[in-house]
């Protein structure tokens, strides 16, 4: 028996503890955000933080995880109450299929919990490890600012409608 600290809960789990990491949170927590997409962290698609860092949850078995912290998509806001990149990514209308996104918004909070005022060259770098076909880039890029400005400065009062250039 391994307890995972996610989102900020323990969660006891009886896995294989070579199993991976994103198998453990999808099969077992039913925390489906964190996506399978090529299971050789080449994609992106399965990314999560583990203690601030943006790492491809496909690739790190369950057993190195004790006494870490891991933070899903699920963590960074609700539905109801959605954290501010997500705020940003819908305003933005950042995402298309949706694939993709959820590992491009925790590599994006990984970056904004280091660099809370990136550039468009430092936001384009780190998130170079995703592979997205939606074309839907530049707004991706978008959402990152505006949350890196609402975080600053606090929400800019506008939920309606999205930002279009």
């Amino acid at each position: 028996m391994i307890t995972l600290q996610v989102n900020g809960k323990a969660h006891p789990v009886d896995a294989d503890p070579a199993t991976p990491l994103l198998y453990v949170l999808r099969d077992h927590l039913q925390l489906n955000g964190a996506k399978f997409g090529c299971g050789l962290g080449q994609c992106g698609a399965c990314t999560v933080m583990l203690d601030g860092r943006a790492v491809f949850s496909c690739l790190v078995p369950i057993a190195a995880l004790q006494n870490h912290q891991i933070k899903t998509v699920e963590g960074l806001g609700t539905l109801d109450n959605p954290g501010p990149l997500q705020r940003a990514f819908i305003e933005e209308q950042a995402a298309q299929c949706g694939y993709c996104i959820p590992g491009m918004m925790m590599r994006a909070q990984a970056l904004l919990d280091h660099n809370p005022s990136p550039s468009i060259t430092e936001i384009k770098a780190h998130l170079q490890p995703h592979l997205c076909r939606c074309g839907t880039h530049m707004r991706i890029v978008r959402a990152i600012q505006r949350a890196a400005r609402e975080m600053k400065d606090g929400p800019a009062g506008s939920t309606s409608g999205a930002t279009r250039r």
